[in-house]
Order: C-alpha cells, then structure tokens, then sequence
C-alpha cells in the first residue's frame, strides 16, 4: 500500500450526536480517499460515540482504523495514541464535535506540498460559539511565529508533518488538563521550517455544543496556571532572552494568565484570590520582563504590574473599573507625544505606580484626540540627525547609526 497523504486523528468522548456531523465531513473530503486514513479513538464512551466509529469504518471509502480505550480524561491520550498509529505524511486533528469544510485537507496537504512547510494553519470558524480571528487576514504561504498573528491560535486543529513530530519526539503532554494543546503547537511552530496559513477558505468549524460540554474539559483555576506555567517555560528554554522571547511571552501573559484577574477576581473568595497570587508570583517574577508589558495594553498591563507587585487590593479597583467598561480619561503631556491613561490610582503617591505603566503605546493612543505620534517620531528623526551630526564631526562613518 501507498502512504498516505494525511492521517485525521479522531479522539472521541461522548460525542454523540455532534460525532455524526463530524464524520460526515470526513466522507464529504475532496481528497482522494486513497490519500488519507482515519485513526479514530472512543476514549470510554458510554453514549454510542464507540459504536458510530466502527459503523462508519465498515462503510467509509478510506481506511478506518477505531480503538476503543478506557477513559484517560483528557484528549491528550487519544492524540498521543493516534499518533503512535499514524503512517500519513502529514497529520490534522480534528476534534469529534467540531466538522471540516469539504477542500480542507486537499488544500492544505497542497500548501504544506508547495511551500515545504511543516505547519498548515486553515481558517476556522465558530458555530455557537467564538473562533480566533487575527491571524485570518490574508493567506501566507510560508510565514512563523514573529511576522504574523499564529501565536494567537495554539489549538491542535492544524496540518502538521509527521517527520517533524517523530524528529523531535513531540507527544501532547498527558499531565497537563488544559492547555496541551497551546504547548505542543508552540513547540511545532518553533521546530517548524516554515508554517502556512490558509486565509480565504474556511477549513474548520468549531462548533459550540448545545448542552455546554466539549471534548476538553475546562476543569478549575489551577489547571490554567499549570498551562501558563508550562507554555512560558517551554518558550524560554527555546527561546534565548530578548525581543522575540518577550514577543511570544505576550500569549500565555494575556491569554492564559490574564484572565485570572479579571472580573472573576472579583467574586472570588478571599483564600482564592490569596492563592492565585501566590500562583501567579513565580511566574511574575521568571518571565514578566519590560519588554513584554509595553505590548500590552495599559490596563492589561496595570492589572499584571500589581499581580506581580502581590497588590490584590489595588488590583481589585482597577478591576471593578475594568469591568465596567468605563473610559479611562487621557492626560496628554510633552507637547500630546506622551499620552497616560488614567487609570485608578494614577499617581497616587500611597500607591507608588509608576507613571510608565499608565503610559500608552502608540497603536493605544491613536484613538485619542490631540495625540501627535509624527512630533515623537520627528523628535526621533532629530535626534538621529543631531548623532550622524556629531559622529561626522569626529570623523566617523554612519553606517551603524
């Protein structure tokens, strides 16, 4: 037998009636059935999904290969065992509520093909519920992780070259309840030579479940540490200090740690919000550096200065003033080039914040009337000008300027 193009590797656990739809999908493919097969694996399923997974194999045009396994409680498991059966050249998960557009894995088998790329990421769209968005706007044929958006979507749900994945041992990481999936595809997207992303035909549909359930389980706060925990420490062991680790700290800041503080915080007990603190105190202090805090916006960064400052006091003001959805009024000084947010507790000498943080970056402050971004950058020019000025004088070339 040939090898296959593509194995779709199917985890399934209570799935039941979302799996149909989803298996459907698998049939309707416009790729040859020849060129891909089907792991699909019943993680313990009690409501028929294990049943519906070997009536489709008897039927289906393409290999079908079901394991039936107890339950491993997560979807780790049935990744990692479908993955020890694959013999595709490329891979896709696809998780069994959700359903693929019918050209999804004839396109990006032929992106991966064209660019030589390792990762192919297709345009997903959420059905009941929301889909990542940022990273949809234009089609890339070969890009990373530093010139786009694809930091922003770290779910399993892409095209991934199996050599890549057996080269480095890569396997989801069975102790981790939530986030598995964000680490293993930051580490392909850091191994990667090269990622595609398929912007102008939706591959994937993320489909919301009516009875509130999903294939991952979101389990309580501490499993979202632990996810953070593990996703920054994979970044800085691949990634030596400086711009581009700082770049890719900003994921697990803003959307895995930064949520903690929102307004749940507010309702979370006192011996909660203790805890989430201490949670949030080692990682504060090994990853949160300067450069990761001014991409963020100010009262993102704010709400993270004091969780590493341990002021859950402070925190809880701006929280509430967060969740309130009130506009933060803007001090304009230095001529309108420096525009400060305030936010509360802006320079409050009890509180002791420095100014920086309430300082706006420039994509921030645009919004704001009587900001003069061009004065900052001709100041900038002037500047540089006054140097090569200096340099020249001295009898030194310019060229490093």
């Amino acid at each position: 037998m040939t090898q296959p193009d593509v194995s779709v590797i199917i985890g399934a656990y209570e799935a039941m009636p979302y799996l149909v739809e989803c298996l459907a999908s698998v049939e309707a493919q416009t790729i040859d059935p020849a060129r891909m097969e089907v792991i699909a694996i019943d993680d313990g399923s009690t409501d028929g999904t294990g049943e519906c997974l070997e009536e489709f194999a008897a039927r289906a045009a393409m290999p079908v290969t079901v394991v039936r396994q107890q339950n491993s409680g997560g979807p780790s498991g049935p990744r990692n065992v479908g993955l020890g059966k694959a013999t595709g050249r490329y891979v896709f998960f696809l998780d069994a509520d959700d359903r693929l557009g019918p050209e999804a894995l004839e396109r990006m088998v032929a992106m991966a093909d064209k660019n030589g790329t390792d990762v192919v990421l297709g345009r997903v769209e959420g059905v009941n519920r929301t889909a990542p968005k940022s990273m949809w706007g234009k089609t890339l044929d070969r890009t990373d992780l530093y010139t786009s958006n694809i930091k922003f979507t770290l779910s399993a749900q892409k095209l991934f070259r199996r050599a890549l994945l057996d080269e480095h041992g890569m396997r989801f990481d069975e102790s981790l309840w939530t986030g598995e999936d964000a680490l293993f595809t930051m580490e392909a997207y850091l191994r990667a030579d090269g990622v595609s992303v398929i912007a102008d035909y939706t591959c994937y549909y993320l489909v919301g479940r009516d009875d509130g359930k999903h294939v991952t389980k979101s389990g309580g706060y501490t499993l979202r540490f632990d996810s953070a925990r593990a996703l920054m420490k994979l970044i800085a062991d691949m990634v030596p200090a400086g711009d581009q680790r700082d770049m890719l700290m900003v994921r697990p800041f803003l959307i895995t740690l930064l949520p903690q503080f929102g307004p749940k915080f507010l309702t979370d007990s006192e011996e909660v919000r203790w805890h989430k603190m201490e949670l949030a105190k080692p990682l504060m202090e090994a990853y949160w550096r300067p450069g990761v805090a001014h991409r963020l916006k100010v009262h993102e960064r704010l709400r993270l200065h004091l969780v590493a400052m341990q002021r859950s006091d402070l925190l809880l003001d701006v929280v509430k003033f967060v969740k309130a959805k009130k506009q933060a009024a803007a001090v304009l000084e230095k001529r309108g080039t420096r525009l400060y947010l305030v936010y509360p507790h802006f320079r409050s000498r009890a509180a002791g914040i420095p100014d920086e943080i309430y300082l706006a970056e420039a994509r921030e402050a645009r919004a704001f009337e009587g900001y003069r971004e061009a004065a900052a950058n001709s100041f900038l020019r002037r500047a540089v000008r006054k140097v090569r000025r200096m340099l020249r004088a001295r009898g030194f070339g310019t060229a490093a300027v």
